[in-house]
């Protein structure tokens, strides 16, 4: 069950970074592995943006389709994402961000453990680099749009 939690001053505003996260549209032109996203469903509850998606994960020879909600709360730049369906068992993730002085904290959280044990044990082997692989993709992402 791979958990990873990180919290990184980032030398962008909080609204600047949650509007990165947010844009899932775009995780494809720069996420590694994300292959496609497409938004089946978008239904605005209170303040809150909730977008039903599926995204396409590839991976050496595995290609995966999950389905998520993701609750954008932009009063408080927080989101959260439930999965739907997919090959996890189940995946938590959570994004948080606060107006610092430098920039902003990202407060940044996800656990999940995959149904097939094949690709359990193939995530958990490079579960570390993967990380630090799509943590650098989306800081890259914010120095390029935010110069």
């Amino acid at each position: 069950m791979p958990t990873h939690a990180e919290k990184r001053v980032m030398p962008h505003t909080a609204q600047q970074m949650y509007d990165l996260i947010a844009d899932v549209d775009a995780y494809p032109e720069f996420l590694p592995w994300c292959s496609a996203v497409r938004v089946n469903k978008r239904t605005l509850k209170a303040d809150n943006m909730v977008i039903e998606a599926d995204m396409v994960i590839s991976f050496k020879v595995f290609r995966e389709r999950f389905g998520s909600r993701v609750t954008l709360m932009p009063d408080t730049h927080k989101i959260d994402v439930e999965y739907l369906d997919g090959p996890f068992k189940y995946l938590n993730n959570h994004w948080k961000f606060v107006d610092c002085e430098g920039g902003c904290e990202v407060d940044f959280f996800v656990d999940f453990e995959f149904k097939s044990k094949i690709l359990q044990t193939i995530i958990g082997v490079v579960f570390g680099e993967a990380m630090k692989k799509i943590v650098g993709a989306f800081e890259t992402r914010a120095k390029s749009l935010y110069k």
